[in-house]
């Protein structure tokens, strides 16, 4: 259904003389840090860390070069801020793989186990469908788990990927899926099996596997974690 909008007569300005430049347009504050963040993350999703060129980010923004140092000191800051903000995408997609996963369980163990699957084949998915944000998010600088939980890398429940997985190891102890003996240290076995797949499918010799040959092997990376923490 359309609707037709009364706009308001509002008497034109006269035409800019020859010699005049016609002016970029301006941003309130903060607005223009979003512009460039959001012309940073597009740049590395088309070609991942190396992409992003400060200049380029600042063309797409519509301003010139020199303003963005208004809100990053350099190329650095602006990748960190990029970094931060392809850790917050990753963990919203696996929030929502472990929503879809787990919606329709009620049994403990169940939605549990369904979490965590959900948790693994969810970063290989994320990984694969957008690889210039995940080279970013890790290729780019280390991530450190004991020092870099920020806001900004968080997802909609308040939590990075690191402890959203966290969180899955420890429903499974809860609900009686995991011995607890089993579950310190779990979390980085966990991660080092499904980032290795990952990356040996984006840059390794996995990396001619088909979409579905790629998510019937991440699928079973998980089920033989989750085995393995078992036994």
């Amino acid at each position: 259904m359309s609707a037709s909008l009364s706009v308001p007569h509002t008497p034109s300005t006269p035409a800019a003389s020859a010699g005049q430049t016609a002016r970029r347009p301006t941003y309130r504050h903060g607005d223009l840090r979003r512009a460039l963040l959001d012309a940073g993350i597009a740049l590395v999703r088309e070609g991942g860390p190396s992409a992003l060129v400060l200049r380029e980010a600042t063309r797409r923004a519509g301003v010139v070069p020199n303003a963005a140092y208004r809100h990053f000191a350099g190329h650095a800051a602006l990748l960190d801020a990029v970094r931060s903000a392809a850790l917050g995408l990753m963990a919203r997609a696996m929030e929502a793989e472990i929503d879809s996963a787990t919606r329709h369980l009620s049994a403990p163990v169940a939605r549990a186990r369904a979490a965590f699957k959900a948790v693994g084949t969810g970063y290989v998915r994320f990984a694969l469908a957008e690889s210039g944000l995940f080279r970013t998010a890790f290729v780019a600088q280390p991530f450190d788990v004991a020092n870099e939980s920020r806001d900004d890398f968080r997802g909609d429940s308040g939590r990075d990927p690191f402890e959203i997985l966290c969180g899955t190891l420890d429903d499974m102890v809860a609900a009686g899926a995991l011995g607890a003996a089993q579950r310190p240290g779990a979390e980085f076995l966990a991660w080092s099996a499904v980032h290795g797949l990952a990356m040996l499918a984006l840059d390794g010799p996995l990396r001619s596997l088909s979409a579905a040959q790629a998510e019937a092997m991440a699928q079973r990376t998980v089920a033989m974690v989750e085995q393995g923490l078992a036994g």
